[in-house]
């Protein structure tokens, strides 16, 4: 089975109803998404599909017929994001397990919604949960991400 991950190709030869999020972790060693749930509720998992955000965790390899986008394939740590540079700003991050699911719908958020409001960053993450509770930090780099982006 071919798959397309953070721009580069691979062959994965895996039974088809394997969750995504095995195949990233186990198969070709992309830790970013994070096993939370296991039924797509939490969003640690939260990985892009073709620029929409999706649980890798309770989606068949089968299933994906387009490009995937990890947090890994968002940003490098010497060039992060402008949503990853935000976080880092704003120290969002406590432990850490769900970040990369919160990065991962931060951005397609922003793709979508250029100038979001609260309204529309507490719909776009409310299925993204933080046992840390760091929403307030969360909503903030939204916002700094978004001007930075308007401001190129």
């Amino acid at each position: 089975m071919q798959l397309e991950i953070n721009g580069e190709a691979f062959e994965v030869d895996v039974e088809p109803e394997m969750p995504l999020l095995w195949v990233l972790r186990d198969e070709l060693g992309i830790k970013g998404p994070k096993y939370g749930c296991g039924i797509g509720a939490c969003g640690a998992c939260t990985v892009l599909l073709d620029g929409n955000p999706v649980r890798s965790c309770s989606l068949p390899v089968s299933a994906v017929q387009v490009p995937v986008t990890t947090v890994e394939g968002l940003g490098t740590p010497d060039a992060p994001s402008d949503v990853q540079r935000a976080w880092i700003e704003h120290q969002v991050a406590q432990c850490g397990y769900c970040q990369s699911g919160q990065v991962v719908a931060a951005t397609a958020l922003l793709e979508r919604i250029p100038e979001p409001t609260d309204a529309d960053i507490d719909s776009a993450m409310s299925g993204n949960l933080c046992r840390c509770a760091t929403y307030p930090r969360i909503r903030a780099a939204i916002k700094t991400a978004a001007q930075r982006r308007k401001l190129g």
